[in-house]
């Protein structure tokens, strides 16, 4: 028996003296289904797609409705089963609505006719919010190499298709000003002092700072698995961040908690940190995201690499880092860099040359 397509396998039957392939649809913890015809002919396609909608719980509008073979249903039905289940929760809900939504306007096409043309067009009408536009892309692109690999496209119409170039530098990143703003109004002590050092000083997530707690600290290191992207990550404790953990009262398994001891949803976090903000007297612009890129703003002008600030933030990406890193100060980085290439920065021999 081999592998034919992913969870497909079939076997040569000889029993009736006549050599003849069968293939079945065998997928862990589900029941093995037996597939008609051969791979490629439409009963073939139509049975495989039923059986990888029944292979994964989750709902999907795509299979709620009938799927033709050889339609972008079809292919994105496949993908998202196949995909989706190996994702985040919360990066498979946005995944799932961008294809659920690609599928409710031309899902019923047939995948014969998509080009590069058709894409390019879809995206320009998406031109005035380039943000959500790119990512619409990103889903784009990977379902049509995903039907590439599967043997659903001949060729990637989306391969070349460029993202959209954006103006806007994305997320705001606290400014020093900013963060002594806030540290002025909120002292050690307080839950949203704590808050604030927990972002800037282990430059995670706010869903990643939220599930930290006491357990979570060992021998001065902070240990997060990251939930994004499932990353375990070992962050040593900052001394400006372990002085205002020592002085502040934790009764709960996380630091950071409500009024009445629950766990924060990211949601709620958010809107209480606002309000903290506004105490301060700060910008709306100034948001609890903004503070891992104010962390990794000074690691970068502390002079560290990008491959050391990933190690603390997590990024996969070198590209990632460089986008978290804009607002780094440019006149000192590059005084740090001229030192180094003059070598006042090194340390002086003796007299003797030794």
């Amino acid at each position: 028996m081999s592998r034919i397509r992913r969870y497909v396998h079939n076997w040569i039957d000889n029993r009736h003296g006549k050599a003849q392939a069968r293939y079945y649809f065998r997928r862990r913890g589900c029941k093995q289904i037996a597939l008609p015809g051969a791979p490629g002919t439409p009963q073939f396609e139509e049975a495989y797609q039923f059986a990888l909608a029944g292979a994964e719980p989750a709902p999907s509008t795509v299979g709620a409705r009938r799927v033709r073979v050889g339609t972008l249903d079809a292919l994105i039905l496949g993908y998202m089963h196949v995909t989706l289940p190996t994702l985040a929760p919360s990066t498979a809900r946005v995944y799932r609505g961008i294809l659920e939504r690609f599928a409710a306007e031309h899902g019923a096409k047939p995948l014969a006719g998509l080009t590069r043309k058709h894409i390019d067009a879809m995206l320009a009408k998406k031109a005035t919010k380039p943000a959500a536009a790119n990512n619409w892309l990103q889903q784009v692109k990977a379902l049509t190499s995903y039907g590439v690999r599967e043997g659903f496209l001949s060729q990637d119409p989306a391969r070349d298709v460029p993202f959209l170039r954006r103006r806007s530098t994305g997320i705001y990143t606290w400014s020093e000003d900013d963060i002594l703003a806030f540290e002025s109004r909120h002292p050690v002590g307080g839950k949203a002092r704590l808050a604030l050092a927990l972002l800037l000083y282990t430059a995670q997530r706010r869903s990643d700072v939220l599930r930290m707690g006491r357990p979570q600290v060992r021998n001065g290191v902070v240990h997060v698995r990251q939930q994004k992207t499932g990353k375990a990550l070992a962050i040593p404790l900052h001394p400006a961040l372990q002085a205002i953990l020592d002085a502040t009262p934790c009764e709960h398994l996380t630091f950071l908690t409500t009024a009445y001891g629950k766990p924060f949803s990211p949601g709620g976090f958010s809107n209480w940190f606002r309000d903290r903000c506004l105490e301060a007297g700060l910008p709306k612009h100034c948001t609890a995201h903004g503070l891992r890129k104010a962390a990794a703003r000074r690691l970068a002008e502390a002079g560290c690499s990008a491959n050391v600030i990933a190690a603390i933030t997590g990024h996969a990406t070198l590209k990632e880092v460089a986008r978290y890193t804009q607002a780094a100060d440019q006149e000192q980085m590059a005084r740090q860099g001229i030192a180094a290439l003059s070598g006042t920065n090194r340390p002086r021999q003796s007299g003797n040359g030794h």
